[in-house]
């Protein structure tokens, strides 16, 4: 290899790699993220609760992005993405380790704080890493990257849900059986048991965090200044700008945000307590946000290839929102049992969605883009409120027809990838012809 061809070469190699290492956080987010799909299932049996109450796992999770998105930019802005990206998988371990005291007790408000602090820091985590992949390379490819991430996500949620599944609900027909003859005696001694079961895996998740934490500070991770790395093409432009609120389209994107993420924590963490509503086995139900996580993948691959070589972010979006409305209006209108595919499908629709509204939001902010990344992050907050807006509609009507709740989202995200995403934006103007 010549010396030219190496210099070439090396930082090619030097960013995959950098690629690689954030791809594990992406992961981490999966494995931690997805784990509630089967998890509100497992405290709905545990902790006898109906749909409502069951739902507030995934929002004591996500409110948590809301409440410290803008701390974790102040913490960011002092310790760097690198050193933040530490800090949050320590405080995701602490959220972890409540798990315990929380089983022993079968204490739902103790699970509910575990889940809001490990919510804590992922906030954090994320805050630090979605810039940070954006950033790495041209921001018209940024949706190809986080694809890449996306891949590792919900690769986790497909390890995760199955490890958990064999861990804590491998006996979970002959158990909700068993449960209907139970005196109440018997039947609170079972469910401690089954309570019991979170305490080994989460012990064994909080130690693995502080390891990975620990990895990451001493790795030779780059440290980027998201600031620099995303000037506004026009100077006089960007200082003309004096607050975050005057780029309307980054505001737009975090309502996408907010659609997005409800849209995927519904379609994965609702479909295994919907299978089981329609009288489908546990040990078969409990598979299904697997089936969510493969369809995101195959989506993501998809991103992967065709961002931007044959497809623009723009374009991928709009794209994802029709086949989100077609789905969702099938998921509605079909038997019961195959609606359930659909449902699955879902998550080939919602996959693209955050890797094309993160870059089209964040492009050209400026000196803005570390603020502006923490409100995309307090979008999280759909995953807090679109579930559990379906809980209560389930509870009220049925658990099919909740699923009304997604389409008003895919129609937003539609309007963000048609217009949305354009107000406000300086373009360059288009020579006109001779």
């Amino acid at each position: 290899m010549t010396l030219k061809n190496y210099t070439v070469h090396r930082p090619v190699q030097a960013m995959w790699m950098t690629v690689g290492t954030i791809g594990l956080f992406f992961f981490i987010f999966g494995f931690v993220t997805w784990l509630n799909g089967i998890l509100i299932p497992y405290l709905k049996i545990s902790c006898e609760l109906n749909h409502f109450e069951s739902y507030l796992v995934a929002f004591a999770f996500y409110v948590a992005y809301v409440i410290m998105a803008i701390p974790s930019s102040w913490i960011l802005k002092r310790t760097g993405l690198k050193s933040g990206m530490m800090y949050g998988l320590f405080v995701m371990a602490v959220g972890a380790l409540f798990f315990v005291p929380a089983a022993m007790t079968r204490t739902y408000g103790m699970f509910l704080t575990g889940l809001f602090v490990m919510g804590t820091g992922l906030a954090i985590l994320q805050t630090a890493a979605n810039p940070y992949i954006t950033l790495l390379g041209p921001i018209e490819s940024a949706a190809q990257r986080i694809s890449i991430m996306g891949i590792c996500n919900k690769s986790a949620g497909i390890i995760a849900t199955f490890l958990f599944g064999v861990m804590a609900l491998s006996d979970g027909d002959a158990l909700l059986a068993s449960l209907r003859s139970m005196d109440d005696i018997q039947r609170a001694t079972t469910l401690d048991e089954l309570a019991s079961r979170v305490v080994i895996p989460y012990l064994g998740m909080a130690i693995i965090l502080v390891l990975i934490g620990i990895f990451v500070k001493k790795s030779g991770l780059p440290e980027i200044d998201p600031n620099g790395k995303n000037k506004e093409e026009d100077v006089k432009e960007s200082g003309a700008r004096s607050s975050i609120f005057q780029y309307p389209y980054l505001l737009l994107g975090v309502i996408a945000i907010f659609c997005d993420v409800g849209l995927e924590i519904v379609a994965g963490d609702t479909i295994i307590s919907y299978g089981l509503s329609q009288g489908i086995p546990i040990s078969i139900a409990k598979h299904f946000t697997s089936l969510v996580m493969i369809a995101s993948i195959i989506g993501y691959t998809i991103g992967v290839i065709a961002i931007p070589r044959f497809i623009s972010q723009s374009k991928a979006l709009r794209t994802c929102a029709v086949l989100g409305i077609i789905l969702t209006a099938l998921a509605i209108s079909t038997p019961e049992t195959a609606s359930v595919v659909f449902i699955a499908l879902l998550g080939m629709a919602n996959s693209l969605i955050w890797p094309s509204v993160w870059p089209l939001a964040i492009d050209g902010l400026g000196r803005f883009t570390r603020i502006g990344s923490s409100l995309l992050i307090m979008g999280n907050l759909g995953g807090a409120l679109v579930p559990l807006l379906y809980g209560r509609l389930a509870d009220v009507f049925n658990p099919q027809q909740a699923y009304l709740v997604l389409i008003p989202c895919y129609f937003f995200i539609l309007y963000f990838a048609m217009h949305g995403h354009k107000l406000g934006k300086r373009t360059k103007p288009v020579p006109e012809p001779l």
